[in-house]
């Protein structure tokens, strides 16, 4: 029982540290955080303007063509990191495989920029 708890020992410390780091963070905003609401502060905002009241209202595509950007980037970092590791045992096959996945990005990146979605006026 012993071994047991040396070896998960770190695991706890850290776990007690993280939750009572959060715990001092979250309690220092609750009572130092200054409390003056105003109707504006209070207002919901959303996608870069004002809630509107009807749902069906038309709105720029930018933000759609914005968040494809997202997911294009935030999509090959997550998948180059852990084959930029692998790299040195890599097989040609997965070599390629990253190049068409690239391929396929790059042309999703193309066409955004055809779109104007990297000019915001």
């Amino acid at each position: 029982m012993s071994d047991l708890l040396t070896a998960y020992a770190p695991i706890l410390i850290f776990m007690a540290i993280a939750i009572g780091l959060g715990l001092v963070l979250i309690l220092a905003a609750v009572v130092l955080a200054v409390r003056n609401p105003d109707p504006e502060k209070l207002s919901a905002y959303e996608c870069g303007f004002n809630a509107f009241d009807d749902a069906r209202m038309k709105f720029d595509v930018r933000f759609y063509l914005v968040s494809i950007l997202f997911i294009i980037f935030d999509l090959e970092i997550a998948f180059l990191f852990p084959w930029a590791v692998a790299f040195p045992t890599m097989s040609d096959l997965a070599f390629w495989s990253m190049m068409v996945f690239l391929g396929v990005l790059t042309v999703g990146f193309a066409y955004e920029w055809k779109k104007g979605a990297l000019e915001w006026e």
